[in-house]
């Protein structure tokens, strides 16, 4: 029987070069510039806010943050949410360029005052719209940077989650067991220490549900209940009993079982909604719900 053989060991060339198909899920959409690929204008609905964004973990932090503020009764709230078909390379389009430069989903257009205010960034979306609104952001300067701290802890350390451990134990088209194991226990590290914080807290900012939780649930309130990579046995998200409390909390929270459909095209059928223009629209997924 034949010794199984040895990948050589890469060694990086002295200049690097972009060569495609680099391969993995988003190899066609990914590249070395910046700037737009072609002309599209983006479309604008009625509301105050105009919404640009897809529903990942980043784009759901925006509409359940939007659903909150409705269900809050702040009504300048009301928003239209479109779609961008990340994969089909709709972010490059010049208006979403003239949104957001880094051609990222979301992006927001506020019209609610005589200028249109862009903002781009999720943790600079949430932020916004909390200070617009006076709320889910604590008034107290000490609970209001206990909250911003946490919030830019979500934005600073997620991309290990998502583009290191996801990435790698999803999406890219090898197994590379370094990579893995090093995101994996990055992953697990950044779990603990939320674990041990909620022991003594319920929510990321003491008492109060806030944007800090409101960024942080999508990514890793929805690993803890074992909905994102298909990771729950792999990482032993069981054993983080508090973020499991906390998840567990936050996902019963109508605002955010509304929030999590928008822009939505994928996973079953009652947690899909593509576009939403006004709040029948979430309605009447919901009602397709076993």
């Amino acid at each position: 029987m034949a010794e199984p053989s040895v990948p050589a060991e890469y060694v990086p060339p002295k200049v690097w070069t972009w060569e495609q198909p680099s391969g993995g899920t988003f190899a066609s959409i990914n590249r070395p510039t910046a700037g737009s690929t072609h002309d599209k204008a983006l479309p604008i609905g009625r509301h105050p806010i105009q919404l640009y964004s897809l529903g990942t973990p980043n784009g759901q932090k925006v509409t359940i943050l939007l659903e909150e503020l409705l269900a809050a009764g702040y009504a300048g709230a009301e928003y239209d949410a479109w779609l961008i078909k990340i994969n089909e390379g709709e972010q490059f389009g010049s208006g979403f360029v003239d949104v957001n430069p880094n051609s990222k989903i979301p992006a927001l257009l506020d019209r609610s005052g005589p200028n249109p205010i862009r903002v781009f960034e999720s943790g600079a979306i949430l932020l916004h719209l909390a200070d617009k609104f006076g709320a889910f952001m604590p008034q107290d300067p000490a609970r209001r940077a206990e909250c911003l701290s946490w919030l830019f802890w979500q934005v600073g350390s997620a991309p290990y989650v998502g583009g290191g451990f996801g990435h790698f134990y999803v999406y890219a088209p090898v197994k590379i067991e370094y990579a893995i194991n090093r995101f994996a226990m990055e992953t697990k590290r950044q779990l603990d220490v939320l674990n041990r914080h909620l022991a003594v807290n319920d929510f990321l900012a003491g008492r109060d549900y806030t944007i800090a939780d409101i960024a942080t649930w999508p990514w890793y309130g929805l690993l803890a209940l074992g909905k994102v990579y298909g990771a729950a046995e792999f990482l032993q998200v069981e054993d983080y009993t508090h973020v499991r409390r906390w998840a567990e909390a936050i996902a019963a929270r109508p605002a955010v079982k509304r929030g999590r459909i928008v822009n939505r095209s994928f996973g079953e059928p009652h947690e899909q909604l593509a576009e939403r223009h006004e709040s029948g629209d979430i309605d009447a997924v919901l009602l397709k719900a076993p």
